[in-house]
């Protein structure tokens, strides 16, 4: 599904992604690890063309990745979710969900200005399709309830529905259990999992939480410094010595 070729992001005199590569595979569960500063968030600020690479190539779906302009990425079945929550602190749960799946509607200006009947059956469909993943992930008591002010967890949940609700191939998750509790780390885990099957969806997680990291993903990949200093199943890239290093400074 997704082919990263030397993949090289520069910022002045600085390096952030060198020449990385790796592949995910249709319905996989990829984890991408790595220290503060590996480079990480900005590898999927380039998947969704927040950030210009300087060389190297991205296909998706055999389609030039970094040809296409942002405001197509969705439309591609791609959606993620940020480190820093995303979300409008001003408007609803439902409504900030419903923020997912504005490029699957189709009515223009003119005709939802009109409110015609074609945009009022559009309508009807996005909010049931709302209502339904406010279900699933047990928001629909807040569903009515501004984004400012809720706790922490159910903010995350909220930003997993809005990345749903446009029914994505790819899901890049970037730190969905920072800052969760270990009860809220293992029913998000379970959550991530079921979601998965149920929406065919493969996904793609940067997460520092190295027990839901090993615990969840299919192959894991670790970025030092903006390179990948490792690719592998999970146990076997927890046991390499350079990942090691990376992560304590010496291997064990």
């Amino acid at each position: 599904m997704l082919e990263v070729h030397d993949l090289t992001v520069r910022f002045g005199g600085i390096t952030a992604l060198d020449s990385v590569g790796f592949s995910v595979w249709s319905g996989e569960m990829v984890g991408l690890i790595g220290p503060n500063g590996a480079g990480k968030t900005t590898l999927f600020n380039c998947l969704t063309r927040r950030y210009d690479a300087d060389a190297g190539e991205v296909r998706y779906e055999e389609e030039n990745l970094l040809a296409v302009p942002p405001h197509a990425i969705a439309g591609l079945g791609i959606a993620r979710t940020f480190q820093n929550l995303g979300l409008f602190g001003h408007m609803s749960v439902r409504d900030n969900i419903l923020v997912g799946a504005h490029h699957t509607g189709g009515a223009g200006f003119l005709t939802a200005a009109l409110w015609l009947p074609r945009v009022r059956r559009e309508e009807a469909r996005l909010r049931a399709e709302a209502d339904s993943l406010l279900e699933r992930l047990a928001l629909t008591e807040v569903a009515d309830h501004p984004a400012a002010g809720l706790p922490f967890g159910t903010l995350k949940r909220v930003e997993l529905a809005r990345a749903l609700v446009g029914r994505p191939k790819l899901l890049l998750l970037d730190e969905p259990v920072n800052g969760l509790n270990s009860a809220e780390v293992e029913e998000f885990s379970g959550t991530l999992r079921a979601l998965r099957e149920e929406f065919d969806v493969t996904v793609v997680v940067v997460e520092h939480h190295m027990g839901f990291v090993m615990g969840i993903c299919d192959r894991v990949v670790c970025l030092d410094f903006g390179r990948k200093i490792a690719e592998g199943p999970p146990a076997e890239v927890q046991r390499d010595p350079g990942v090691m290093r990376a992560y304590l400074g010496t291997a064990i």
